[in-house]
């Protein structure tokens, strides 16, 4: 059997092996990492020959981990990468190509109907009666999305949000505050199975899921790279950032929000962003920290979304789809039930 997991951003870890009485057998690990000392390698084999084919990520990562010598040095790959690989090698964890992947790309939705549909669709996914998805979002009026767990006096200037007609509105996912401001941000939603990131770290998990994304800028001529834990970044500044949500039914929501033109003065007016949420970015004021797609690759916005359609096409597949009118339907509940009631947007006043 064999396996190969390519670590976002980092090195290919490669698992051939076979299983006697249900046990990993005949190990090998190879790649074209880094590790010190040379004998670790064999340490490794060791640790995974023997274990149960049916042994989970979390339980095969630790393995790798307790039989590293002391003073061991992995560079470009990790022990949950290894235990991805192994998995993999046992068909026991998947690959983007192993989906048949849907695009939905809607015209302009209002913020509440955005966020309610994220939870649908990856809640549908997550059920298995839908195939995973990669949405684009389009909307028309300017808002605020905190994070799940943001306080909203804490982010939020409520009488510049009100002044420039910023409706403040709370997401399923962690994370900081997006500004955004009509036209001037590029915005995505992937919905896929836990199975796809089965054995990554969270961190480890957000590269992967935004390695696309990565390629699809650099194309566009933009040094881009994917900076920890959550960040699409440029030596010009910050592009974007990330936030995950993962469903006790399997489902993975992972979105991202770029911008594509933007005010810094207003974002600083409408955003309450303090020094010590500056402290470890290298720039002392906030409209400085985001350089946005526009002034880097002269592009419309239509032409970026386009490339990245096209690159995610190129690289995992891709279909035209559509919401249907139950989800659409569903997501109007929820807005009614949760993301537009003050006990969802106040959870944490």
């Amino acid at each position: 059997m064999h396996g190969e997991f390519k670590v976002p951003g980092g090195k290919l870890v490669v698992v051939d092996l076979s299983v006697t009485d249900g046990k990993l057998a005949d190990v090998r690990v190879s790649g074209d990492f880094f590790l010190e000392p040379d004998e670790a390698l064999a340490a490794i084999d060791r640790a995974l020959t023997g274990m149960p084919e049916d042994s989970d990520a979390k339980a095969l990562a630790a393995s790798v981990t307790a039989a590293l010598p002391e003073g061991a040095v992995l560079l470009g790959f990790t022990a949950e990468s290894v235990a991805t690989a192994v998995r993999r090698a046992l068909r026991k964890a998947t690959t983007w190509r192993d989906y048949e992947w849907q695009l939905v790309h809607p015209g302009p939705l209002d913020p509440l109907t955005h966020l309610a549909l994220d939870e649908v669709l990856a809640t549908e996914v997550g059920e298995g009666r839908r195939k995973p998805t990669l949405r684009i979002w389009e909307w028309d009026q300017p808002a605020v999305v905190i994070g799940s767990f943001q306080s909203v006096k804490n982010e939020v200037d409520p009488e510049n949000a009100a002044k420039y007609g910023f409706r403040v509105v709370r997401r399923i996912s962690g994370g900081g505050a997006m500004f955004m401001d009509a036209g001037a941000i590029i915005t995505y939603s992937i919905y896929a199975p836990a199975d796809l990131v089965t054995g990554m770290s969270f961190a480890d998990s957000y590269a992967f899921f935004d390695e696309w994304t990565v390629v699809a800028l650099k194309s566009l001529g933009v040094d881009a790279s994917y900076q920890p834990l959550n960040d699409i970044a440029s030596p010009a500044g910050k592009i974007g950032g990330a936030a995950q949500k993962r469903l006790g039914n399997g489902g993975v929501l992972h979105h991202v929000t770029m911008a594509y033109d933007m005010d810094g003065d207003r974002m600083a007016e409408v955003l309450r962003i303090g020094r010590e949420k500056l402290s470890d970015k290298g720039t002392k004021s906030a409209n400085k920290r985001v350089d946005p797609l526009r002034s880097q690759t002269g592009k419309s916005r239509d032409e970026i979304i386009e490339r990245m359609i096209s690159t995610f096409r190129d690289a995992h597949g891709l279909t035209d789809g559509v919401i249907t009118d139950a989800e659409y339907a569903r997501a109007a509940e929820l807005v009614t039930e949760k993301f537009g009631t003050d006990e969802w947007l106040y959870r944490v006043p």
